[in-house]
């Protein structure tokens, strides 16, 4: 009895100092995390609960040991995390800082994705690749990035900052930076040089097509009244 009250001991004392490191190491990653989900009740809440956080935590381990050559490794610990988690992200992809996947089950990061600082993506989002061509493959996603839930980036495309990608787009081609993209495939509309991530408006987005039908709408009403 004595032994197994000494194994409890040590795994809640290790548990322990797991929530402590990271605490530390990801804190703005949690705090990011607060900030965009208007569900998080809290610190701890998003420390323990959140599936991003953790697949998050354990692709920063595999992307070590994947620097390092130890491939097989670092393969085998995002596949653990993919099935703790519903998130797959390749061990060689990059992320910048302040990182939130946002509920993300099904979500997939190619192996050559490159993604900036701040950016938030949603469930079913794929960042995937387009061909069985070797080298860059995936697309690289900007600063201030939001990737709206089932939206399917492919290709080695370059996503520019502070852009939005509506959910259920399907991006094949580049996106210039401060831009809106719905649709399949995706379409480009300007947001004005806004940041579209600070207030997270998902309903209110502008369509290229809308806007030019509305145009041609108010053409035909003012050739009638003539």
């Amino acid at each position: 009895m004595n032994y197994v009250l000494q194994i409890l001991i040590i795994i809640i004392f290790l548990f322990i100092i797991k929530i402590i490191l990271v605490s530390i190491f990801f804190y703005p990653e949690i705090k990011a995390a607060q900030k965009k989900d208007p569900a998080a009740k809290g610190f701890l809440e998003v420390l323990i609960l959140y599936q991003g956080l953790h697949a998050l935590i354990s692709h920063r381990i595999a992307h070590f040991f994947y620097k390092i050559h130890l491939f097989f490794l670092a393969r085998l610990l995002s596949q653990c995390s993919r099935f703790m988690t519903g998130i797959e992200i390749h061990p060689g992809a990059q992320i910048g800082k302040r990182f939130f996947i946002d509920h993300g089950m099904g979500a997939v990061i190619g192996e050559t994705s490159i993604i900036g600082d701040d950016v938030l993506i949603y469930q079913g989002v794929t960042l995937g690749g387009t061909g069985l061509e070797k080298g860059k493959r995936h697309p690289t996603i900007g600063d201030n990035v939001v990737i709206g839930g089932g939206a399917k980036v492919l290709g080695n495309i370059t996503v520019g900052d502070n852009s939005y990608i509506g959910a259920n787009a399907v991006v094949i081609k580049d996106v210039p930076p401060n831009s809106t993209v719905v649709g399949v495939p995706g379409r480009i509309t300007k947001q004005d040089g806004k940041k579209i991530d600070v207030s997270l408006d998902h309903i209110h987005i502008l369509d290229p097509i809308m806007q030019y039908i509305e145009e041609l709408e108010k053409r035909i009403k003012n050739l009638e009244n003539k």
